[in-house]
């Protein structure tokens, strides 16, 4: 066989379904498409006249109308921006693909830049036929002599083109919907969509219903000739004056101002408005940046719920004040995704429906730099506005620690700034942990995760002055272990994994061996539990009857199954539980039961020690409860009698 060369050619009959239908993946975005095409076209006109190649008349208000007739099932989209001329008309509408902003930005690409043109692949107009059957274009270009233009198409590959009667500069699109669309002429489904997509585009751009009734108009002959002057003025007060349109959009978004323009009250109503949210920020990072790429926008962080699993933020993603998408990955780093805010960058690659990124190189640098923004916003707060910034830790800390884990260079930036509520809600770094206990444990930080349950264990600290810090949020358990990975030598240890030295007294264990084996023997039999670690020391508090220690790697281990939804399997098959019982030898009840083994009252004085550690250090199972308070009243009844 010969070698053959040519090109590839298209087939739009073929092209022309997968454009209408699988192109965008969501309907609604034609709205989008055909305004930000109007916007261009102003935006177009708009240069010409500074460039001096046409004159804007003084008196004109540029705007788009997007109406709307639920009777009819149109939808009418109007500009008064640059218009089309046939043979313009002709190649960019019946050429598909080729984009008139981009030819535009050729043509001028010395005399102006590209700031607000929206379009670049020519595709946008097409989004029409996903939701009509039948699409008709009239437009008149501003260059003088022109003449109007009208087209229609009904969905397939064939047009009609001839001379329109259109006699104002700009182009009107109609779209009669499919059946399956009729929903988008309804007024109140157009604003949530032009909402969506359209909120801060570079136009005012006005809603109209073309199917709602008149305002009634007041007339001189509602007053009555013999009606006083007071009637006149009531009437007057209540004569509906006509309103003045008001566009669905602010052309002039917040994050376009330079931060030394805004106002906190500003950034306030700005975060109600976009997010409906109204309860405050607790503050927001404005980011303005020219060089090496265009990108501007605002981050806020909100008060966070207290569980990790229930952090959900927004951040909206616009692309010359159009909205392309919300939480796109690839631009918001993950940890970012826990705030709200807004991104508006030119200069991102998008593909073709505009409607996700083109993942290259440059969509990393401005991930890295938003990371870096953040980082620098934080450490900063905690260098020069401490006190704000221990106020805001409890709701920012849980975002901070994910942003660590997930983020190598955001935790290197972040390091001397984390800090840690300690025992007495005061606020430390790391080493300032370490210096607390540093005398009787060494690279020891001790911590708390919940103040109630253990509250017993905190009170034996504090009597001996040692110091724990607060952590009670799931985003903790991964953190401490990053944090011990990091810093070599440095251990986290819960409050109750150890009872050090310095809660008891000094005893050889020779002292005490005959009394542990005694009660080790007594409680695994009463108890009904073999596998029970059970120790014996004099603790200094003789009010402490019993406690449960637990191993620190254990217990981890044992959150970690939790947290892999692992919570039916048996502890004990990773190794030991590291649970054990510690008895008090100088609290009387202990006291009793090594005089009084053989009582008849052991039993129930050594389920309700157990049980009694148990509430010390986590909630009973409901079985386990309901036995402990049935045993309780069974105790007070024995004290009566007695």
């Amino acid at each position: 066989m010969s070698t053959k060369t040519g090109s590839l050619s298209i087939n739009s009959e073929n092209i022309f379904p997968i454009i209408k239908k699988w192109l965008y993946s969501d309907h609604d975005i034609f709205y989008r498409e055909l305004v930000s095409n109007g916007c261009d076209a102003i935006t177009k006109l708009k240069k010409l006249d500074i460039m001096g190649e046409y004159s804007i008349p003084e008196d004109t208000e540029f705007k788009i109308e997007v109406r709307v007739n639920q009777e009819k099932k149109t939808i009418t989209i109007t500009d008064n921006g640059i218009g089309m001329t046939a043979d313009e008309v002709n190649e960019y509408i019946n050429q598909i693909a080729f984009s008139g902003a981009a030819a535009f930005l050729e043509q001028y690409k010395d005399k102006t830049n590209e700031d607000q043109i929206i379009g670049h692949f020519g595709l946008g107009f097409y989004s029409a036929f996903m939701v009509a059957d039948r699409v008709t274009i009239d437009t008149l270009s501003y260059k003088e002599g022109s003449a109007p233009v009208h087209w229609e198409c009904d969905g397939g590959t064939d047009y009609e083109m001839s001379e329109g009667s259109k006699t104002d500069i700009g182009t009107q699109i109609i779209l009669y919907l499919n059946e399956d669309s009729y929903e988008f002429s309804n007024e109140y489904r157009a604003r949530e969509v032009l909402t969506k997509y359209c909120s801060f585009m570079p136009v005012d751009i006005f809603l109209i219903n073309e199917n709602a009734k008149p305002e009634e108009e007041d007339t001189e002959e509602e007053l009555t000739d013999t009606a006083s002057e007071d009637a006149k003025d009531s009437e007057d007060t209540t004569k509906k004056e006509k309103k003045k349109p008001v566009p669905i959009n602010d052309k002039n978004p917040l994050w376009n101002k330079h931060p030394n323009e805004c106002s906190d009250e500003e950034y306030k109503d700005f975060y109600r408005k976009v997010f409906h949210d109204y309860k405050e920020p607790l503050f927001w990072i404005h980011l303005n940046m020219d060089y090496p790429f265009n990108l501007k926008g605002i981050l806020y962080f909100p008060k966070l719920n207290n569980e990790y699993d229930t952090l959900e933020g927004t951040i909206n993603l616009y692309n010359n004040q159009v909205f392309i998408a919300d939480n796109i990955k690839e631009v918001i780093p993950e940890f970012l995704l826990l705030l709200k805010g807004v991104i508006d960058c030119p200069d991102l690659p998008l593909n073709v429906s505009r409607s996700a990124l083109q993942n290259d190189g440059f969509v990393k640098k401005i991930s890295d730099y938003i990371t870096k923004k953040v980082a620098d916003k934080l450490s900063g707060m905690f260098k020069t506005d401490k006190e704000n910034y221990e106020k805001y830790w409890d709701d920012i800390n849980p975002f901070i620690k994910f942003g660590c884990l997930k983020d190598e260079k955001f935790a290197e930036k972040m390091k001397e700034s984390i800090i840690f509520k300690d025992l007495s809600g005061k606020y430390l770094t790391l080493s300032e942990c370490l210096e607390e206990n540093k005398e009787r444990h060494e690279n020891t930080v001790f911590y708390v995760t919940n103040e109630i349950e253990q509250s017993q264990y905190i009170n034996m600290f504090k009597e001996e002055n040692l110091n724990a810090v607060i952590l009670n949020h799931n985003i903790d358990a991964p953190f401490i272990t990053h944090l011990e990975q990091k810093n070599e030598g440095v251990k986290f240890v819960r409050i109750d994994a150890d009872l050090s030295s310095v809660f008891k007294e000094e005893v050889s264990e020779d002292e005490l061996k005959d009394i542990s084996e005694k009660l080790t023997e007594l409680f695994k039999k009463e108890l009904n539990n073999d596998k029970l670690e059970i120790k014996v020391d004099k603790l200094k508090n003789e009010h402490i009857s019993s406690m449960i220690t637990v191993n620190e790697e254990s217990r981890r281990m044992q959150d970690m199954m939790k947290a892999y939804g692992m919570t039916g399997m048996d502890p004990s098959m990773f190794g030991p539980t590291g649970e054990t019982l510690i008895l008090n030898a100088n609290n009387s009840l202990v006291k009793y039961l090594i005089d009084n083994p053989e009582s008849d009252k052991a039993d129930i004085l050594c389920n309700q020690l157990y049980d009694l550690a148990l509430i010390s250090s986590r909630q009973l199972a409901p079985e386990q409860m309901t036995k402990f308070i049935a045993r309780s009243n069974e105790i007070m009844q024995l004290m009566i009698h007695e």
